[in-house]
């Protein structure tokens, strides 16, 4: 931006804060940057001075100041990906979009991947102006995915998970077969710890906070067993702590397994074996419901398993 530029704020923006909305719409410019011109009033809203906090209206006119914009890499999204994307929708209409997230796909890009679910949509469906994600999946887990088509909807939804109202059921095969009660509820505190090489472990410790999450046995196995998961609370990682607290760490999750026999376990290899399986919430009066079928390496990894044993639920 070589020149003062004037933007008019959609609809789909009402409401945002400046600063997040410069943050957002300008990729490349330092936050301090943004700040500063700020505070110097050289950004105003219909013509007058605002504040970083100062929320946006439909129809506003945001005076830009000249700005130099570090050049971005195109990212480019390969039609493998566009065809995977095309797959992964499970349901669609005017206001969101929810995706069987395939496992190994980041839903945003960052530490080093420039490529995550929600950048690869705005590459490709360039048609829709706004596409934000509701919630988050880890980068390895796989299923339901929410994405937000509005503003309005966006900001719902996100009060929704904030309030515990949205009912997300994941499925974890984890190692051992479950010998406790067929319905567990685990309500342990979890805490992130950052160790000295730089990753992220989320352990349980009373320092952490609270995290609830209730457990349902489906299927038994010789030396595994598939659950169905409920997390109450959203913590970071925290079905995969809270199945390893329990002495069942998930099949594939290498960063929790303790055991150096079951990191040798082959199963390991095909993936983490945790799915988003169903997501239900409410939007204007109306309840909505949708699954996610398990992928071939999931569905795979039973169908092996009960060829092998006598399964009981």
């Amino acid at each position: 931006m070589s020149q003062v530029s004037y933007i008019t704020i959609a609809p789909n923006d009402e409401g945002q804060r400046l600063d997040n909305y410069l943050i957002r719409t300008l990729k490349g410019v330092p936050k301090s940057h943004f700040y500063r011109i700020i505070r110097q009033g050289e950004v105003r809203i219909n013509k007058k001075r605002a504040k970083p906090s100062t929320k946006l209206h439909a129809h506003d006119v945001l005076r830009v100041p000249p700005i130099r914009v570090s050049a971005n890499k195109h990212i480019h999204v390969s039609q493998s990906t566009i065809t995977l994307l095309k797959q992964s929708i499970i349901a669609e209409n005017e206001y969101f979009m929810v995706l069987n997230k395939p496992a190994g796909m980041a839903v945003h890009g960052g530490s080093g991947l420039s490529l995550g679910v929600i950048e690869a949509l705005r590459q490709w469906r360039t048609e829709l102006s706004y596409l934000e994600l509701v919630h988050r999946l880890d980068k390895e887990t796989s299923g339901c995915l929410l994405i937000a088509k509005k503003r309005r909807v966006l900001k719902e939804l996100q009060r929704q998970f904030a309030e515990r109202l949205v009912k997300k059921t994941y499925w974890a095969l984890v190692h051992h077969t479950w010998l406790e009660s067929k319905q567990v509820t685990v309500d342990k505190p979890l805490y992130k710890n950052t160790l000295s090489s730089g990753e992220r472990m989320v352990v349980v410790s009373e320092q952490g906070k609270a995290s609830l999450t209730h457990i349902h046995l489906l299927e038994n196995f010789e030396y595994y067993a598939l659950l169905s998961v409920l997390p109450q609370t959203g913590r970071t990682h925290q079905i995969r702590v809270h199945c390893a607290y329990l002495k069942h760490p998930i099949v594939g999750d290498l960063k929790y397994i303790q055991a150096d026999a079951l990191k040798q376990d082959e199963l390991n290899k095909a993936r983490l074996h945790l799915h988003a399986y169903s997501i239900q919430f409410n939007l204007d009066n109306n309840m909505y419901k949708y699954d996610a079928n398990l992928d071939k390496a999931f569905a795979g990894t039973l169908n092996r398993l009960r060829l092998g044993s006598n399964s009981t639920s």
